[in-house]
């Protein structure tokens, strides 16, 4: 069958209809997220097919609900939690990389936690400093979790599906900016395994490993090299944990220049994590350094020139590819 053309919110909410369908343990909680649908509405019309019993608004505690889907997941249940901005999975961190995390290992394998946190990250929302963070490295960073970071339509219903038959505790986050953008999606069932890094576009003199809606920044960047004489694959980890560091190290050998851009902070980000994996393995094969982008190192503001200066653009990734290829 031909693909469709859905939007990445249609993707992510047919990935949910499908699995509260396939199973009836899978439950979502959360702000907003049945009578609203979400502020995003990419949850509408699910409270209306699966009553409000598996729908479920939550009063305002991230801590609260977070913990309650721990518990159900612990008991049976496969809970999808909903973090309205992924600032706020500040208010989480107890549940998440305390109790989530390491009740597999804190029982000897006798319990699991099978559930999926979605939240958001990114950018140019003009959202301000509590609503427009990439805190994806913080889960990233914690033993027991799995984190998920989708760039396309296709990818995003396939991982979630994929997350929400995972046993482990998923983190999946969601570029606020992309719920719009549009991609062609399988009609068949399908799922994406993680640690699976996807090689969006081949090239050879550079490598330009990018995450969630970096990956569109890198592509335009790419676009512009050609146009240089330069040419870029830009590969997607689609997962910062698992993390397929196979594909992205073999292609730096294969360029030798590599770059990582990523919309976190650049301070101890997943950059630098993915950098350094590329820096150690590939070293003599590389002929410049490892060059990493991310946000910059200030609370994203709320003024609008000011906060386009805080993410990397095609036009900035495009001029450190060009002077590493010099």
């Amino acid at each position: 069958m031909p693909d469709r053309e859905l939007t990445f919110a249609q993707a992510i909410r047919e990935a949910l209809i499908e699995e509260m369908r396939r199973d009836s343990s899978v439950c979502i909680f959360g702000e907003d997220v049945a009578e609203a649908g979400t502020p995003f509405k990419v949850l509408a019309g699910l409270v209306e097919e699966f009553g409000s019993e598996r729908v479920i608004d939550t009063p305002i505690s991230e801590a609260g609900f977070t913990g309650i889907a721990v518990g159900a997941a612990m008991t049976g249940l496969r809970p999808v939690v909903d973090i309205m901005f992924g600032d706020f999975i500040t208010l989480t961190m107890d549940q998440m990389a305390n109790q989530a995390a390491k009740v597999h290992y804190m029982s000897g394998g006798k319990w699991k936690v099978p559930m999926v946190m979605r939240t958001t990250l990114g950018a140019t929302r003009r959202s301000a400093a509590q609503h427009s963070q990439s805190l994806h490295a913080w889960f990233s960073h914690v033993p027991g979790l799995k984190v998920v970071l989708p760039s396309t339509p296709r990818d995003a219903k396939g991982l979630l599906k994929t997350a929400i038959r995972d046993d482990n505790p998923v983190a999946f986050f969601e570029d606020k900016m992309m719920y719009r953008a549009k991609g062609p999606v399988p009609q068949e069932e399908y799922t994406i395994p993680f640690g699976v890094a996807d090689i969006k576009r081949e090239g050879r003199d550079i490598t330009i490993v990018a995450t969630s809606s970096m990956v569109q920044v890198a592509l335009g960047a790419a676009g512009l090299l050609e146009k240089a004489g330069i040419s870029a694959e830009v590969i997607d980890p689609r997962t910062t944990w698992p993390l397929d560091e196979k594909t992205l190290i073999e292609s730096a050998q294969k360029t030798g220049r590599a770059m990582v851009v990523d919309e976190g902070y650049g301070r101890y980000g997943v950059a630098g994590e993915i950098a350094a994996v590329i820096a150690e393995a590939a070293f003599y094969d590389l002929d410049a350094p490892v060059k990493r982008l991310g946000a910059m190192q200030v609370p994203i503001p709320f003024s609008p020139p000011l906060e386009d200066l805080t993410v990397p653009t095609e036009k900035s990734v495009f001029e450190v590819a060009q002077e590493l290829c010099r």
